[in-house]
């Protein structure tokens, strides 16, 4: 490994070494370029996601029909009126002057239209207990939370006089409101908790309030600009509503693990007897060099989200895209530029009563030091214990169920609207979620073309895919038609799907199907489910295989080691493994859910499983990376391959359990979110970066590279051609050069 060929200095050297001679211009340049990505983002505006653009299959073109013809659809309400014992009837007096009122109370606002009662439409249950007033709100459908409550109001005040009946609203509108009342605040405590949860974990691991506030203030301020940069990024990639919500989240954890590594390696370099200027050479050279690797390789698995073709998918990976590598670019150009304008002022703000704990004051973890010389001692039992482990909390994996969580999974019974749901589904199955087929036809009031609307609203009911009622709703301008159809089912999906599909491969065929120039595709948020998850599934190899195989290159490329490349490949597997399985168990079997609030979900959220092997195969690489830069960096400064081990993981032991510990709190917060799909994703990202710092890379990987010794460095003789992007710069090569003024030597 060692050779006497000398290396031009890598990016990440050269950028560390400009940005401490040149420190008030990187610092200048860095808030230049935050406030001109925050100033051209804010100018150009967000361009979110239009529901056309959403999904493809039937869900897009029925969005894209009602889209060209102008047609937005109003947020519908409904109200049920039900009899609390079953005493009264839809036919009794009571029940009929509640409808009355209720008619007559929601009129009375101002702020709604097309106000049905149940005894035109027959919306009325098969046993006479319950009935639904329904109508729209006036104005656009995506305001219509914010213009509802004085509605709310009215029907509770209906609900007051009559205490025999149950008389409750629900619909697009109040449950945005319900939400946004609910959970807004919820996300935004979790949201602004992340910051004070980091500094709290860095101020232990630095124990000096200076140290602990660079890594926060930077990676705020790569968030800011990231903020800028997705509103240019997307007038050619529209955002969606959770990409803002995901940046925050990895561009907190990367942009302060990134400084942190950084930080840690240059005092460590001083607290060994290097002078400022050296230590802060040596981490651009070492820890610099890691971060690029990881950043890049990061940003490569993000991309992977883009070619789902989802646009929600598209957005969060290229929010998530832009927040690493901007995190990155900061950590090696600007970070240096502080330290060295700071120098040992770093250490102002120390906490007396906080200890570093290591071992001989060389930065070595004494745990670690603990850990590793058992694992190294017999490194066959821990490989097999550690994946044994891996593989049991793995397991449940392999009966994943995965689907678009209905309002009751996602809820519980936590919120009053939730229960309104699932009494209006006993009622009426599939009233409150009804599949909608936009008609679309050259004359929409031709004589065959209402022929086989009827036609259709009859067998949607004989063919026992709905027991109505079928509502249907002309737009003669536009030549369009909305049919809305109940599946039998109700909140049920697989059943509710299986009605789906007498729909689309039964009824529609043999009526409307039947009528030349007809486009009658079928959506609702039933058929949104199966359209996403079809067009998920098949956009799971190659998302898989472009991340991985992307991942694989560009170790290869960085450390120059097959092996290396792929044993990184196979940990990262097993910790995204790892993740799954634990999600399943708990959400899925209920194991130990009642701990995190997870009881009677019975399913993973559809998007979770791709999502999270983007992220997490992405973020492993920045502890693999990390530990790996140092083990080899020792073995080409001459140790053996155990003993470059020994030293990689425990001097990283520290740094990576802290940056550990801040991913899994930040994670962690999301977990606590009353949303199952969120709890979802914050238990299952704060497990695997558990499992993946301690168990991984504490144990399995050095143990595994424990047993194959010198074949850690194996290339083959037909790959020598392939760029060399290693750069290796030993500190005793920065010493040399600050002595001959020279190149670094390649040890």
């Amino acid at each position: 490994m060692a050779n006497g060929d000398r290396r031009v200095r890598g990016l990440a050297a050269r950028a560390g070494g400009w940005s401490a001679r040149h420190r008030w211009a990187a610092v200048g340049v860095w808030v230049l370029f935050v406030v001109l990505a925050m100033g051209l983002g804010s100018a150009s505006g967000m361009v979110m996601v239009k529901d056309s653009d959403q999904l493809k299959g039937e869900t897009h073109t029925a969005a894209k029909l009602a889209e060209d013809a102008g047609i937005d659809e109003p947020a519908g309400e409904t109200v049920l009126i039900q009899s609390r014992d079953g005493s009264v009837r839809s036919t009794d007096a009571e029940f009929r002057t509640a409808v009355d009122a209720v008619v007559e109370a929601v009129e009375g606002t101002g702020a709604v239209t097309d106000v049905t009662s149940p005894y035109d439409t027959g919306t009325i249950s098969e046993d006479g207990r319950s009935a639904l007033v329904q109508f729209d709100m006036r104005g656009e459908a995506d305001t219509a939370g914010e213009r509802v409550e004085p509605v709310l109001n009215a029907v509770e005040k209906v609900q007051k006089d009559h205490k025999s009946l149950r008389i409750e609203e629900i619909g697009g509108a109040s449950m945005m409101k319900t939400f946004d009342d609910a959970f807004g605040d919820d996300f935004k405590k979790a949201e602004y908790s992340a910051v004070p949860v980091a500094l709290g974990i860095l101020l232990i691991a630095f124990g000096a309030l200076v140290a602990a506030l660079l890594p926060v203030v930077l990676a705020m301020t790569a968030i800011m600009a990231t903020m800028g940069l997705m509103g240019l990024a997307s007038h050619v990639v529209p955002m969606g509503d959770s990409a803002s919500s995901v940046m925050l989240l990895v561009g907190m954890a990367v942009g302060v693990d990134y400084c942190l590594f950084y930080l840690r390696r240059e005092r460590e370099e001083r607290a060994a007897g290097r002078d400022p200027q050296t230590a802060l050479r040596i981490a651009a050279a070492t820890s610099g060099r890691a971060i690029v690797v990881s950043g890049v390789t990061v940003c490569v698995a993000m991309a992977g989200m883009l070619f789902t073709g989802l646009a929600e998918f598209e957005a969060m990976g290229l929010a998530s895209l832009m927040a690493v590598a901007v995190a990155m670019v900061g950590s090696v150009t600007v970070l240096p530029a502080l330290l060295s304008l700071l120098g040992e002022r770093v250490e102002k703000g120390r906490l007396p009563f906080l200890r570093r704990r290591t071992k001989g004051g060389n930065g070595e973890s004494r745990f670690w030091s603990a850990v590793l010389k058992g694992v190294l001692a017999k490194p066959v039992v821990s490989v097999v214990v550690a994946t044994g482990a891996l593989l049991a909390v793995a397991a449940p994996a392999v009966g994943m169920k995965t689907q678009q969580l209905t309002l009751d999974q996602e809820f519980g019974d936590s919120l009053p609207i939730v229960q309104t749901y699932t009494r209006l589904n006993e009622a009426f199955p599939g009233g409150s979620d009804p599949a909608e087929v936009v008609v679309k036809a050259d004359d929409i009031n031709a004589p065959e073309v209402k022929a086989a609307l009827a036609d259709f609203r009859e067998r949607a009911v004989s063919s026992g895919a709905s027991r109505g009622p079928v509502e249907i709703k002309l737009h003669d301008e536009q030549n369009l038609a909305f049919v809305y159809v109940p599946l039998v089912g109700g909140s049920d999906m697989d059943k509710a799907g299986a009605s789906l599909d007498k729909l689309r491969d039964e009824v529609r065929p043999a009526t409307l199907g039947k009528v030349e120039g007809v486009e009658a595709p079928i959506t609702g948020q039933v058929a949104g489910s199966r359209d996403f998850n079809d067009q998920l599934a098949g956009s799971v190899t190659p998302v898989f295989a472009f991340v991985v195989v992307f991942a694989f290159v560009l170790m290869l490329l960085s450390f120059r080691s097959l092996t290396v490349a792929i044993t990184s490949i196979v940990l990262n597997l097993l910790s995204v493994g790892s993740a799954y399985g634990i999600l399943v168990a708990v959400f899925q079997h209920g194991w130990g859910a009642s701990l995190v609030g997870a009881e009677g979900v019975g399913a993973i959220v559809s998007w979770l499983p791709l999502f999270l092997f983007v992220i997490l195969f992405g973020l492993s690489m920045d502890y693999h990376v990390f530990v790996v830069s140092r083990i080899r960096e020792a073995r080409l400064r001459g140790r053996t391959t155990k003993d470059a081990i020994a030293h990689g993981v425990v001097t990283t032991a520290g740094v990576v359990t802290s940056a550990a510990v801040i991913m899994v709190a930040v994670f962690a917060i999301f977990g606590t979110l009353s949303m199952q799909s969120m709890k979802q994703m914050g238990v299952g990202l704060a497990a695997a970066v558990l499992i993946d710092a301690t168990v991984i890379r504490g144990v399995l990987l050095p143990a595994v590279m424990a047993l194959l010794g010198e074949r850690n460095w194996y290339l083959p003789k037909w790959l020598h051609r392939l760029p060399d992007l290693t750069h290796d710069e030993a500190p005793e090569a920065i010493e040399e050069q600050e002595v001959s003024g020279g190149e670094p030597v390649r040890v």
